[in-house]
């Protein structure tokens, strides 16, 4: 007779569930301990071990050089945040969305709304109607205003020389000139002086439109969009001024962690003008 992975006690074979504990047998193998213990939230019910998944570091790099990284971190279980990077005709598109951490299913309200926005942008949406798309997606997850994922929002579009951006909430992008390592804000915080969000995208979230800006760089360099995971220690950093955008990204990334990692870290680094490398 077998035992059950989480308590020992015996279970008969073709038993779904231990009679003592509870627990879900046939369940996935812990990376750690090796018990066929891990539960629907993905941790481990012997060792408690959070297993790792696609989403704790995943890196994208295009044909054009544009640039993503999204990591956990080093201090929260899961990564929240998700990020969109693709190619459409003439132009690049990054979407970073950082789930609300206060709100229930944070990492399923960032995907949606990233991957649904990207989407459209890529078909030739308006930001406008791209973020409209998103707000719906993330909407849609909430069982109740009691149960209502939300994440942050920022979109940009590279094409031409011009670059749209949108945002709700405090993910933000950034304006990297090739000449310098400082950086040009393009967004504002939707935030109180306390520091609490007044704009994001849920089904809690009432009216909420998106911030449009437009810009023509007029010399060569990167477009930053990013997750408060980095921002929050930009401040009185110099940019590195060479390498691709993939290897800055991972830079960034070093950054953020030696920093202390607090949070989930998300960039995206879109090239213009002159080949970035």
């Amino acid at each position: 007779m077998a035992g059950c992975p989480v308590c020992e006690a015996p279970v008969r074979a073709g038993e779904s569930y231990c009679e003592a504990c509870g627990h879900a047998l046939g369940a996935p193998a812990c990376v750690s301990c090796g018990a066929a213990a891990v539960d629907a939230e993905g941790y481990c019910e012997r060792c408690g071990l959070r297993q790792p998944t696609g989403r704790d570091h995943a890196e994208t790099v295009l044909g054009g050089g544009a640039a993503a990284v999204t990591d956990r971190g080093l201090r929260r279980p899961r990564n929240e945040d998700a990020v969109a990077l693709l190619e459409a005709g003439g132009a690049v598109v990054a979407v970073v969305c950082d789930g609300v951490g206060s709100s229930p299913r944070a990492d399923e309200a960032s995907a949606a709304a990233a991957g649904t926005a990207s989407a459209a942008l890529a078909r030739g949406a308006s930001q406008a109607e791209a973020f409209e798309l998103a707000a719906r997606a993330v909407a849609k997850l909430a069982t109740s205003v009691d149960d209502a994922p939300a994440c942050t929002y920022v979109a940009a579009v590279a094409e031409g020389g011009t670059v749209t951006v949108s945002w709700a909430g405090d993910t933000r992008a950034y304006w990297l000139p090739r000449s310098s390592p400082a950086a040009t804000p393009l967004t504002a915080d939707d935030v109180v002086e306390t520091g609490e969000l007044t704009a994001w995208l849920g089904a809690d979230a009432g009216e909420v439109r998106p911030h449009v800006r437009t810009l023509a760089p007029r010399e060569p360099g990167l477009l930053l969009v990013c997750s408060d995971g980095l921002w929050r220690y930009l401040d009185g950093y110099a940019f590195p001024v060479s390498g691709t955008p993939s290897e800055m990204a991972r830079e960034l990334l070093r950054h953020a962690l030696d920093a202390g990692g607090q949070d989930n870290v998300t960039i995206a680094l879109i090239p213009l003008g002159e080949v970035h490398g």
